[in-house]
Protein backbone atom coordinates (compact mmCIF):
# COMPACT_ATOMS: atom_id res chain seq x y z
CA UNK A 1 0.00 0.00 0.00
CA UNK A 2 2.81 2.38 0.84
CA UNK A 3 4.57 1.66 -2.45
CA UNK A 4 1.38 2.19 -4.44
CA UNK A 5 0.77 5.51 -2.65
CA UNK A 6 4.27 6.74 -3.34
CA UNK A 7 4.00 5.79 -7.00
CA UNK A 8 0.69 7.61 -7.37
CA UNK A 9 2.10 10.70 -5.67
CA UNK A 10 5.15 10.63 -7.93
CA UNK A 11 2.91 10.31 -11.00
CA UNK A 12 0.89 13.33 -9.93
CA UNK A 13 4.04 15.37 -9.50
CA UNK A 14 5.26 14.34 -12.94
CA UNK A 15 1.92 15.26 -14.53
CA UNK A 16 1.87 18.63 -12.80
CA UNK A 17 5.45 19.26 -13.93
CA UNK A 18 4.56 18.34 -17.53
CA UNK A 19 1.53 20.62 -17.45
CA UNK A 20 3.64 23.51 -16.17
CA UNK A 21 6.27 22.85 -18.85
CA UNK A 22 3.68 22.71 -21.62
CA UNK A 23 1.92 25.83 -20.33
CA UNK A 24 5.21 27.73 -20.22
CA UNK A 25 5.90 26.68 -23.82
CA UNK A 26 2.62 28.11 -25.14
CA UNK A 27 2.20 31.81 -25.84
CA UNK A 28 -0.78 33.59 -27.39
CA UNK A 29 -0.09 36.88 -29.13
CA UNK A 30 -2.85 39.30 -30.08
CA UNK A 31 -3.13 40.82 -33.54
CA UNK A 32 -1.46 44.08 -32.48
CA UNK A 33 1.35 42.34 -30.54
CA UNK A 34 4.70 40.94 -31.55
CA UNK A 35 6.83 38.57 -29.49
CA UNK A 36 10.59 39.09 -29.35
CA UNK A 37 12.26 35.77 -28.52
CA UNK A 38 15.54 35.55 -26.62
CA UNK A 39 17.24 32.15 -26.53
CA UNK A 40 19.71 31.78 -23.70
CA UNK A 41 19.85 35.58 -23.54
CA UNK A 42 20.52 36.13 -27.24
CA UNK A 43 18.04 37.54 -29.73
CA UNK A 44 16.46 34.69 -31.67
CA UNK A 45 13.60 36.20 -33.70
CA UNK A 46 10.23 37.95 -33.75
CA UNK A 47 6.98 36.01 -33.67
CA UNK A 48 3.71 37.28 -35.07
CA UNK A 49 0.17 37.05 -33.65
CA UNK A 50 -1.50 33.72 -32.86
CA UNK A 51 -0.57 30.58 -30.91
CA UNK A 52 3.19 30.27 -30.54
CA UNK A 53 5.46 27.66 -28.98
CA UNK A 54 8.81 28.29 -27.35
CA UNK A 55 11.35 26.08 -25.65
CA UNK A 56 10.70 26.22 -21.89
CA UNK A 57 13.47 27.59 -19.68
CA UNK A 58 15.73 28.13 -22.72
CA UNK A 59 13.54 30.66 -24.57
CA UNK A 60 12.13 33.91 -23.18
CA UNK A 61 9.55 35.96 -25.03
CA UNK A 62 8.81 39.69 -24.60
CA UNK A 63 5.60 41.19 -25.95
CA UNK A 64 5.68 44.54 -27.75
CA UNK A 65 2.59 46.61 -28.55
CA UNK A 66 2.58 47.66 -32.22
CA UNK A 67 -0.37 50.09 -32.04
CA UNK A 68 -0.01 53.85 -32.44
CA UNK A 69 0.56 55.58 -29.10
CA UNK A 70 -0.78 59.09 -28.38
CA UNK A 71 1.51 60.66 -25.79
CA UNK A 72 0.98 64.04 -24.14
CA UNK A 73 4.07 66.20 -23.91
CA UNK A 74 3.85 68.18 -20.62
CA UNK A 75 3.91 72.01 -20.82
CA UNK A 76 7.43 73.26 -21.41
CA UNK A 77 8.86 76.68 -20.56
CA UNK A 78 10.03 78.15 -23.87
CA UNK A 79 11.97 81.36 -24.46
CA UNK A 80 11.39 82.44 -28.04
CA UNK A 81 14.01 84.09 -30.22
CA UNK A 82 12.53 87.53 -29.41
CA UNK A 83 12.88 86.79 -25.64
CA UNK A 84 9.25 86.06 -24.81
CA UNK A 85 8.60 83.39 -22.16
CA UNK A 86 5.70 81.06 -22.99
CA UNK A 87 4.45 77.63 -21.97
CA UNK A 88 3.81 75.15 -24.78
CA UNK A 89 2.41 71.62 -24.68
CA UNK A 90 1.99 69.15 -27.51
CA UNK A 91 0.80 65.65 -28.39
CA UNK A 92 3.01 63.01 -29.99
CA UNK A 93 1.82 60.10 -32.17
CA UNK A 94 4.21 57.20 -32.71
CA UNK A 95 4.38 53.42 -33.01
CA UNK A 96 6.94 50.65 -32.91
CA UNK A 97 7.95 49.34 -36.34
CA UNK A 98 10.91 47.16 -35.27
CA UNK A 99 10.06 45.48 -31.95
CA UNK A 100 13.51 43.93 -31.53
CA UNK A 101 15.16 47.37 -31.67
CA UNK A 102 12.63 48.82 -29.23
CA UNK A 103 13.75 46.25 -26.65
CA UNK A 104 17.46 45.92 -27.44
CA UNK A 105 18.57 49.43 -28.41
CA UNK A 106 16.85 51.37 -25.61
CA UNK A 107 15.94 50.54 -22.02
CA UNK A 108 12.40 51.98 -22.02
CA UNK A 109 11.34 53.31 -25.39
CA UNK A 110 8.19 55.00 -24.03
CA UNK A 111 10.11 56.99 -21.42
CA UNK A 112 12.96 57.73 -23.82
CA UNK A 113 10.59 59.01 -26.51
CA UNK A 114 8.78 61.22 -24.00
CA UNK A 115 12.02 62.79 -22.77
CA UNK A 116 13.30 63.29 -26.29
CA UNK A 117 10.04 65.00 -27.28
CA UNK A 118 10.30 67.44 -24.36
CA UNK A 119 13.89 68.45 -25.07
CA UNK A 120 13.27 68.75 -28.81
CA UNK A 121 10.19 70.88 -28.19
CA UNK A 122 12.23 73.37 -26.16
CA UNK A 123 15.15 73.51 -28.59
CA UNK A 124 13.07 73.81 -31.79
CA UNK A 125 10.53 76.36 -30.54
CA UNK A 126 13.30 78.51 -29.10
CA UNK A 127 14.46 79.18 -32.67
CA UNK A 128 11.18 80.91 -33.64
CA UNK A 129 9.82 84.34 -32.78
CA UNK A 130 6.46 84.60 -31.03
CA UNK A 131 4.55 85.69 -34.14
CA UNK A 132 5.95 82.74 -36.12
CA UNK A 133 5.17 80.39 -33.23
CA UNK A 134 1.51 81.43 -33.36
CA UNK A 135 1.12 81.58 -37.15
CA UNK A 136 3.38 78.82 -38.49
CA UNK A 137 2.06 75.82 -36.57
CA UNK A 138 2.20 73.48 -39.56
CA UNK A 139 5.85 74.28 -40.31
CA UNK A 140 6.87 73.83 -36.67
CA UNK A 141 4.95 70.54 -36.37
CA UNK A 142 6.64 69.24 -39.51
CA UNK A 143 10.10 70.21 -38.25
CA UNK A 144 9.49 68.53 -34.91
CA UNK A 145 8.23 65.38 -36.60
CA UNK A 146 11.31 65.13 -38.82
CA UNK A 147 13.75 65.72 -35.93
CA UNK A 148 12.09 63.22 -33.59
CA UNK A 149 11.66 60.59 -36.31
CA UNK A 150 15.35 60.84 -37.22
CA UNK A 151 16.46 60.46 -33.60
CA UNK A 152 14.08 57.59 -32.72
CA UNK A 153 14.79 55.59 -35.88
CA UNK A 154 17.65 53.59 -34.21
CA UNK A 155 15.12 52.55 -31.53
CA UNK A 156 12.71 51.11 -34.10
CA UNK A 157 10.13 53.83 -33.32
CA UNK A 158 8.31 55.74 -36.07
CA UNK A 159 7.06 59.26 -35.26
CA UNK A 160 3.95 59.74 -37.39
CA UNK A 161 2.81 63.18 -36.21
CA UNK A 162 3.51 65.97 -33.73
CA UNK A 163 0.87 68.60 -32.91
CA UNK A 164 1.30 71.69 -30.73
CA UNK A 165 -1.87 71.89 -28.64
CA UNK A 166 -1.66 75.13 -26.68
CA UNK A 167 0.58 78.16 -26.32
CA UNK A 168 0.12 79.86 -22.94
CA UNK A 169 1.10 83.53 -23.15
CA UNK A 170 1.83 85.83 -20.17
CA UNK A 171 -1.01 88.18 -19.19
CA UNK A 172 0.91 91.31 -20.20
CA UNK A 173 1.67 89.81 -23.61
CA UNK A 174 -1.99 88.98 -24.12
CA UNK A 175 -2.94 92.59 -23.36
CA UNK A 176 -0.26 93.88 -25.73
CA UNK A 177 -1.49 91.60 -28.51
CA UNK A 178 -5.07 92.71 -27.89
CA UNK A 179 -4.02 96.36 -28.23
CA UNK A 180 -2.10 95.53 -31.38
CA UNK A 181 -5.11 93.77 -32.88
CA UNK A 182 -7.38 96.70 -32.00
CA UNK A 183 -4.96 99.18 -33.58
CA UNK A 184 -4.81 97.03 -36.70
CA UNK A 185 -8.61 97.00 -36.95
CA UNK A 186 -8.74 100.79 -36.54
CA UNK A 187 -6.10 101.19 -39.23
CA UNK A 188 -8.10 99.04 -41.64
CA UNK A 189 -11.29 100.98 -40.85
CA UNK A 190 -9.56 104.29 -41.57
CA UNK A 191 -8.10 102.98 -44.82
CA UNK A 192 -11.50 101.72 -45.95
CA UNK A 193 -13.13 105.06 -45.00
CA UNK A 194 -10.46 107.04 -46.85
CA UNK A 195 -10.82 104.82 -49.89
CA UNK A 196 -14.59 105.40 -49.84
CA UNK A 197 -14.10 109.18 -49.58
CA UNK A 198 -11.69 109.07 -52.53
CA UNK A 199 -14.14 107.12 -54.68
CA UNK A 200 -16.98 109.45 -53.69
CA UNK A 201 -14.94 112.56 -54.53
CA UNK A 202 -14.05 111.12 -57.94
CA UNK A 203 -17.72 110.37 -58.61
CA UNK A 204 -18.74 113.91 -57.57
CA UNK A 205 -16.04 115.40 -59.76
CA UNK A 206 -17.26 113.38 -62.76
CA UNK A 207 -20.85 114.39 -62.05
CA UNK A 208 -19.93 118.08 -61.76
CA UNK A 209 -18.03 117.93 -65.02
CA UNK A 210 -20.96 116.22 -66.73
CA UNK A 211 -23.47 118.77 -65.40
CA UNK A 212 -21.29 121.74 -66.32
CA UNK A 213 -21.05 120.53 -69.91
CA UNK A 214 -24.85 120.84 -70.33
CA UNK A 215 -26.41 124.31 -69.98
CA UNK A 216 -29.78 123.17 -68.69
CA UNK A 217 -28.55 120.29 -66.55
CA UNK A 218 -27.60 122.53 -63.64
CA UNK A 219 -31.03 124.15 -63.58
CA UNK A 220 -32.76 120.77 -63.75
CA UNK A 221 -30.66 119.52 -60.89
CA UNK A 222 -31.48 122.68 -58.95
CA UNK A 223 -35.21 122.18 -59.51
CA UNK A 224 -34.95 118.51 -58.50
CA UNK A 225 -33.25 119.50 -55.27
CA UNK A 226 -35.94 122.06 -54.56
CA UNK A 227 -38.63 119.41 -55.12
CA UNK A 228 -36.94 117.11 -52.61
CA UNK A 229 -36.73 119.93 -50.07
CA UNK A 230 -40.37 120.89 -50.59
CA UNK A 231 -41.44 117.34 -49.71
CA UNK A 232 -40.42 118.04 -46.11
CA UNK A 233 -43.13 119.52 -43.85
CA UNK A 234 -42.82 122.93 -42.19
CA UNK A 235 -40.20 124.05 -44.67
CA UNK A 236 -39.59 127.60 -45.76
CA UNK A 237 -37.93 127.81 -49.14
CA UNK A 238 -36.16 130.86 -50.48
CA UNK A 239 -36.18 130.42 -54.22
CA UNK A 240 -33.66 132.65 -56.01
CA UNK A 241 -34.96 133.99 -59.30
CA UNK A 242 -32.57 133.60 -62.22
CA UNK A 243 -31.54 137.01 -63.57
CA UNK A 244 -32.11 135.84 -67.12
CA UNK A 245 -35.85 135.62 -66.51
CA UNK A 246 -35.98 139.28 -65.43
CA UNK A 247 -34.03 140.71 -68.34
CA UNK A 248 -37.12 141.21 -70.62
CA UNK A 249 -38.99 143.11 -67.91
CA UNK A 250 -36.00 145.27 -67.12
CA UNK A 251 -35.55 146.02 -70.80
CA UNK A 252 -39.21 147.10 -71.18
CA UNK A 253 -39.01 149.36 -68.18
CA UNK A 254 -35.92 151.03 -69.57
CA UNK A 255 -37.52 151.54 -72.95
CA UNK A 256 -40.61 153.12 -71.37
CA UNK A 257 -38.48 155.51 -69.37
CA UNK A 258 -36.52 156.52 -72.46
CA UNK A 259 -39.71 157.29 -74.45
CA UNK A 260 -41.13 159.36 -71.63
Amino acid sequence: MFGIGNGFFFLVIVLVFLIVIIASAIRILLEYERGVVFRLGRFSGVKGPGLKFIIPIIDQIKKVNMRTVAMDVPPQDIITRDNVSVKVNAVLYFRVVHPEKALIEVDNYLYATSQLAQTSLRSVLGQFELDDLLSQRDTINHNLQEILDRQTDPWGVKISNVEIKHVDLPAEMQRAMARQAEAERERRAKVIHADGELQASKALADAAQQISSQSGALQLRFLQTMTEIAAEKNSTILFPMPIDLLKPFIKNQLEKKSTD
